[in-house]
């Protein structure tokens, strides 16, 4: 009989995670884009620079900093800054599909970006003219927006233990973040935080600000390169220049919740777009004819024909809907209303399910009609997968399809939040 020896030794405790350093602040003014043809002209030369290398980056997971420089110097990232403060005001038909172009190329590079330009909407709505002109200032230089919003702990999604206290001129802020995509590679992260009303401000503090610790920790298996990982706050100094009322963009109606969602429907339809891309070309050039099509050339096969017929005719109808719902966020943004802003809401809502259905469906349907050697790891095609996966998971589609009936069916609006 053997015996077991039990280990008395003494327990060294893991050691803390510890914090990445922010990088340097942009050295020369970003460019500043004159109009919406111009952001899609943009966004395509970029899109052709970093697909290339984002298969790899997704493999080895190495964090997309040359590419993000080189994505908000383009000025992509200043193009819903309003015409008044020097910015071109792009159509949200236009700054959507500018997103999911960038997405077809690497999702986890757009994605970075979706926080940024709905925080950059946020301040058009609820900030006086001099935090405009301050904030927006910032952006059309190339400073980048993080995010520290979601947190763990919490009973529900809306629900903050972060909070800030004031000290005059500045306030300071404490609590623990997670989903952070963009607080690691940002210049600025706003963080939400409640004060002793329970209402939520962005606090947008430095990067590199005492007390400010981010880490990187993102395990997901999906948009592994946006490093959505933890933010420690600990009596964070942020000074009330740039203490931004978001509360104030939820307590009437406003396009908000609107833009940060529709930014979210074009990371996944260009997931789906780089699916049916991929499909194409293997199918096109490696896959073999099923033995019983009685064809030479897999893309001939009838089924495989008919497969693909009817993930480009949803991929369509999901951009269709994208489109659609930019223009009417566009006018929500320039008259908003409960009756503007609903439908802002349900346009995005119905865009919202189709571009998370076709996501879904195209990564998947890949490597049926590519066949059994789509799956080697040296094509890395699982990415698409992964990414539509994690990413749809933001808000959950059954409730859009809630928000959609009840208003058919009862004429009850959408709630006002940043999920819808």
């Amino acid at each position: 009989m053997s015996t077991a020896v039990l280990d008395t030794a003494p327990k060294t405790a893991d050691p803390a995670p510890q914090g990445v350093p922010g990088l340097p602040r942009p050295t020369k003014p970003a460019h500043v884009i004159k109009d919406d043809a111009e952001a899609i002209a943009v966004a395509e030369a970029l899109a052709r620079e970093v697909v290339g290398t984002a298969s790899k980056r997704d493999r080895e997971r190495i964090l997309p900093v040359a590419e993000l420089d080189a994505f908000s110097q383009s000025g992509l990232w200043s193009i819903n800054v309003p015409k008044a403060f020097g910015g071109p005001e792009v159509s949200y038909a236009t700054l959507a599909r500018v997103v999911q172009i960038v997405a077809a190329a690497d999702p986890s590079l757009s994605q970075i970006s979706q926080n940024h330009l709905g925080v950059v909407a946020a301040i058009r709505t609820v900030s006086d003219e001099a935090q405009q002109r301050l904030l927006f200032g910032e952006v059309l230089t190339g400073i980048r927006f993080g995010n520290a919003f979601s947190e763990f702990g919490t009973k529900r999604a809306a629900d903050f233990a972060t909070s800030f206290t004031d000290e005059g001129d500045h306030v300071l802020v404490t609590g623990r973040k997670f989903y952070s995509t963009g607080a690691l590679l940002a210049h600025l992260v706003p963080i939400v935080a409640v004060d002793d009303q329970g209402r939520a401000w962005y606090a947008i503090a430095d990067r590199n600000a005492p007390g400010l610790t981010v880490i990187d920790d993102w395990s997901g298996f999906g948009q592994r390169t946006t490093a959505s990982g933890t933010v420690i706050l600990d009596r964070v100094k942020v000074p009330k220049t740039h203490l931004v009322p978001g509360y104030k963009g939820y307590e009437t109606p406003t396009a908000d919740g609107a833009i940060f969602q529709i930014i979210q429907v074009a990371v996944d339809n260009g997931i789906a777009e780089a699916a049916i891309r991929d499909t194409l070309e293997f199918v096109r050039n490696r896959s073999r004819p099923w033995v019983d099509s009685g064809q030479d050339r897999a893309s001939d096969d009838p089924y495989t024909i008919q497969a693909v017929g009817r993930l480009t005719l949803r991929l369509h109808a999901a951009e269709a809907l994208q489109e659609k719902a930019g223009l009417a966020v566009d006018a929500a943004v320039a008259a908003p209303g409960a009756e503007t802003v609903a439908k802002a809401q349900l346009a995005v809502a119905e865009a919202k399910i189709l571009s998370t259905e076709i996501a879904l469906e195209a990564s998947s349907t890949l490597f049926e009609l590519a066949g059994t050697r789509s799956v080697l790891a040296e094509h890395n095609f699982d990415r698409h997968w992964r990414n539509a996966r994690t990413h749809t998971l933001h808000d959950p589609v059954r409730w859009k399809y809630a928000i959609l009936g009840n208003h058919a069916l009862n004429g009850v609006n959408p709630p006002l939040h940043a999920w819808s």
